[in-house]
């Protein structure tokens, strides 16, 4: 899947591109993705799932882009129940913010032009400048964060096209639909911390989150059954038990399509 550059225009324009936004404080962002009115919508023609490249408008004339994910446009799935891929979304959202570790973009629940569904901030990518394999290979504190990240989410689906770095070098996760199952669906291409310690920062946030459950539990409550919520605080334990990261399966943990 390659990665989606899109741009806001001004089709009265001559010049046409119209410069973008700033970036948006997080409580500002969430609460335009939440108010703004949908502006334009485009199908983005990949995936297995109806996605949407959307234009949103506040009432005093911000402009700001970002990815619409309609539960109608979800496709049926044997072993994750039907219509929860949106909400799954969300729930990442909500789990990285609530472990201090910002790795995916500010998302919410709303209705669309399609019907319910999730909007994510739309992040640029960085142009690729030919060091893509080399850096997602390599082991850096950011990139350890989302691989522990995906372990703890259960993410069935990190592929490559699913990391990305922003213009300013910031490493943001998304497309996570088929996450938070109750039983083992790891797959992901970042395997170069297999089998290796767990950086002790990350063991740190691990235990200030299960110091207080509750606050976590309350908060996915609108996105994950209680089992899957019960799960996700069992792999926590499990992490901070152990230490370290399993081995996995070359046969079972990479995802289809995986580079």
């Amino acid at each position: 899947m390659p990665d989606l550059f899109l741009e806001l225009r001004d089709d009265e324009a001559a010049a046409g591109i119209t410069p973008a936004p700033q970036p948006l404080p997080e409580a500002d962002a969430l609460a335009l993705l939440q108010t703004a009115e949908f502006a334009a919508s485009k199908l983005i023609p990949w995936g297995s799932n109806y996605s949407f490249a959307v234009a949103l408008e506040t009432a005093e004339g911000r402009e700001q882009l970002a990815i619409y994910k309609p539960r109608g446009g979800e496709a049926p799935l044997y072993d994750f129940p039907d219509g929860s891929l949106y909400r799954r979304e969300c729930a990442a959202y909500v789990f990285s913010r609530r472990l201090g570790w910002d790795l995916v973009p500010p998302t919410v629940v709303r209705d669309g032009p399609h019907g319910v569904g999730s909007v994510q901030l739309y992040v640029e990518p960085r142009p690729d400048d030919g060091e893509g394999t080399r850096f997602w290979g390599s082991c850096r504190p950011e990139i350890e964060r989302l691989v522990l990240f995906d372990h703890l989410v259960n993410n069935a689906d990190r592929k490559i096209g699913h990391c990305l770095r922003d213009p300013a070098g910031k490493v943001w996760g998304i497309d996570h639909g088929l996450t938070f199952h109750r039983h083992p669906k790891l797959r992901t291409v970042l395997w170069q911390y297999v089998g290796a310690r767990i950086a002790p920062d990350l063991l740190a946030d691990l235990r200030r989150l299960r110091r207080r459950p509750e606050e976590l539990v309350r908060e996915l409550a609108p996105y994950l059954d209680r089992s899957e919520i019960d799960a996700l605080l069992g792999r926590v334990d499990r992490f901070v038990e152990a230490g370290a990261y399993p081995n996995l399966n070359p046969r079972r943990n990479v995802p289809y399509g995986w580079w």
